[in-house]
C-alpha cells in the first residue's frame, strides 16, 4: 500500500531521477489520470529558503510564455503543502554533460542536430524577449534520437532594452556558471541574447573536445580568463573538427559581444550550413543510453 509520504499533491513520486544541490527531480504519476510528469522539488533544507522559493516562481513565470518543441514544458508551480515544486514535461533524463562524460565521440554522430535543435530552443527564448544566463552542457536534455531541449531558468531574465539597457546599474550579486559565463556577466552588466552565444560557444567547445575551454587555479583565476585570456581553438585538441566550425566557435567566444555572431537567429542559420567533423563520425557500438534504461520521450499530456 502507497504510503501518504510518498504523494506531492496529487502526483505519486515514481522513482528519483536527479539529484542537485537545491531540488530533486523525480518521476511522478498524476492520480487520477495515470499521466507521467517530472517534478522539481526543492529539497528538505531549502524548501523555507525565500530566495530558492523565488528561483522557483521565476523559472515558472519565465516558462510559462514559452512554447516551442525544443523548449522543457512547465506546466504548473505548486507551493501549497509541505514541499514547493515544479510540474514538468516528462523527457529524457539524459542532460549533454552526462553523454560527454563518455568523451565527445559518444555523441559525435548526432552532435550537428543536438546543437541545432538547441539553438532552435535558444532562439524561441530570445525571441519571447529572455535570457537564458546559465547555458552549460547540463541544461540540454538529450534523447537517444538526438532530441533536444533546454531547461532550468532558474536565473533568466528579461533582456533590457533602450532606455531600460542604457540607465542599468551593473549588478553585485553575479550569477552563472563561471566556466561557461561571458566576460560581461562576469562583469554585472545587462546582457542580451549575445551572452548566451558565448556560452553556447563553450559550450561547443567542450561538445568537441571533450573539455572546458578555459580552467583556472582558482574561481578568480577561472573568471579572468574568460575575461582575457587568448580564446582557445577546438582544432587544438581534435583534428577532425572543420576550420569553419572552429572559426565560429572562436567567433562565438570573442570578447566583446559586438565581435559575436548579432542573434542566435544568425547563429543558427550559419550552423545549418556549416559542417562540425571533417569525417562524419560513426555510431559508437556501445550507446551512452545503455546507462540510461528509460532515456527518450516517454508519454506527456499536451
Amino acid at each position: 500500500m502507497t504510503k501518504v509520504r510518498d504523494f506531492l499533491g496529487s502526483y505519486r513520486l515514481a522513482r528519483l531521477i536527479r539529484m542537485g544541490s537545491t531540488c530533486q527531480v523525480w518521476e511522478a504519476i498524476e492520480e487520477g489520470s495515470g499521466d507521467r510528469y517530472a517534478l522539481k522539488v526543492l529539497r528538505p533544507d531549502f524548501r523555507e529558503n525565500k530566495s530558492e522559493v523565488t528561483f522557483l516562481k521565476n523559472e515558472f513565470e519565465i516558462a510559462k510564455t514559452l512554447n516551442h518543441p525544443n523548449v522543457i514544458k512547465m506546466y504548473d508551480l505548486v507551493l501549497s503543502g509541505h514541499a514547493p515544486f515544479l510540474v514538468l514535461e516528462l523527457f529524457s533524463e539524459l542532460n549533454l554533460k552526462q553523454a560527454l562524460r563518455r568523451g565527445p565521440d559518444s555523441i559525435a554522430y548526432m552532435l550537428d542536430k543536438i546543437l541545432q535543435e538547441a539553438a532552435e530552443g535558444l532562439y524561441h527564448m530570445h525571441s519571447k524577449g529572455f535570457v537564458h544566463c546559465d547555458i552549460k552542457p547540463d541544461n540540454f536534455l538529450v534523447s537517444r534520437e538526438g532530441e533536444t531541449k533546454v531547461i532550468d531558468f532558474t536565473i533568466s531574465r528579461k533582456i533590457k532594452k533602450g532606455i531600460a539597457k542604457l540607465i542599468s546599474r551593473r549588478s553585485r550579486s553575479v550569477q552563472g556558471t563561471r566556466s561557461y559565463m561571458s566576460p560581461e556577466q562576469i562583469r554585472g552588466y545587462a546582457l542580451d541574447g549575445r551572452s548566451d552565444i558565448y556560452s553556447f560557444g563553450c559550450v561547443f567547445f567542450e561538445a568537441v573536445t571533450g573539455k572546458l575551454p578555459y580552467t583556472g587555479e582558482n574561481p578568480n583565476d577561472l573568471l579572468q580568463k574568460h575575461i582575457s585570456a587568448p580564446i582557445p581553438s577546438p582544432l587544438v585538441a581534435n583534428e577532425n573538427v572543420t576550420t569553419e566550425f572552429a572559426d565560429l566557435v572562436r567567433a562565438m567566444m570573442a570578447k566583446k559581444p559586438e565581435d559575436r555572431p548579432e542573434t542566435m537567429w544568425e547563429l543558427l542559420k550559419t550552423l545549418r550550413v556549416t559542417r562540425i567533423f571533417r569525417k562524419q563520425p560513426r555510431i559508437p557500438e556501445n550507446s551512452i543510453f545503455d546507462d540510461f534504461p528509460t532515456a527518450g520521450r516517454i508519454s506527456a499530456p499536451e
